[in-house]
């Protein structure tokens, strides 16, 4: 693996890590973790009180998967940076049809990461949240009777009654994110953050990222870029409607392994004039 950008012909260690060489063939878990670091969260003047990444993947003619699953575009770094990104969060937020499609299990322990999240006073794994509408999910599946910590379900108070109380029984923890049938997005971040679940991190499906970005609360997006082409009729990383003014993000790094692309965006937040 190799950094494309930022470059840097003098890497400069961190307090924590040395910065990785950028022309190894190969980076360390470690390496890999100090590129993704969130940016500081919590309550303090100079930090964020919450921070939602994306990451998805994608192949150079925009399919987001192939045969319904986003696996064939995928690659071993691929694999790696994204148990990372697991591993740095607080919660993944995902799609209720993204559960059903991709067969979606609890969020595994990273020996690696035990420390590291053990003293930024996180839990042993990430809680996983899924926001739906319906609550048409499978209850008896290992999502919700395995997790290390509980299952988050986020809908509206509208949600089907009968559904709600059986997430209940099934040991999720329904939270309620607008008066509707379905989870108001612009909502959802901040109702996480105030359950100490900052560190935030978005898998989609283009549905959900497409009305986060709508919402405005998308804060950074990770994109893989597969070399691959698979032609059909598979969707964009966002579905939903077309924003008023296009979003604007700053490139913040680039790595590069075996034709894969791993770009990291940052959104450009309004100034005040």
């Amino acid at each position: 693996m190799r950094r494309l950008f930022p470059s840097s012909n003098a890497p400069v260690p961190t307090p924590d890590a040395p910065a990785p060489d950028v022309s190894a063939p190969e980076w360390s878990i470690a390496e890999i973790a100090e590129e993704y670091a969130y940016p500081p969260v919590g309550e303090g003047a100079d930090e964020a009180d919450r921070w939602l990444r994306g990451n998805m993947v994608a192949s150079l003619d925009g399919a987001i998967h192939h045969g319904g699953r986003s696996q064939p575009l995928s690659s071993k770094a691929d694999m790696w940076i994204f148990g990372v990104l697991r591993a740095l969060a607080d919660v993944v937020v995902v799609g209720a049809r993204t559960v059903r499609q991709e067969g979606y299990r609890p969020a595994k322990r990273r020996s690696g990461f035990a420390d590291r999240r053990a003293a930024a006073g996180q839990a042993p794994v990430p809680a996983i949240a899924v926001v739906s509408a319906g609550l048409e999910l499978d209850f008896s599946a290992p999502l919700f009777t395995e997790p290390v910590v509980p299952t988050l379900l986020i809908t509206g108070s509208g949600a089907p009654a009968d559904r709600v109380a059986e997430a209940s029984r099934a040991g999720a923890e329904v939270v309620f994110a607008g008066e509707g049938s379905s989870a108001d997005p612009s909502r959802v971040p901040g109702l996480l953050a105030a359950r100490g679940l900052r560190r935030q991190l978005t898998e989609g499906g283009p549905t959900l990222l497409g009305e986060f970005a709508d919402a405005g609360v998308l804060d950074e997006l990770c994109l893989s870029i597969s070399p691959r082409i698979v032609a059909g009729s598979a969707p964009r990383i966002m579905n939903g409607p077309v924003l008023p003014d296009p979003d604007e993000f700053t490139l913040e790094g680039v790595l590069e392994e075996e034709g894969f692309l791993f770009t990291r965006y940052r959104r450009l937040r309004p100034t005040a004039e």
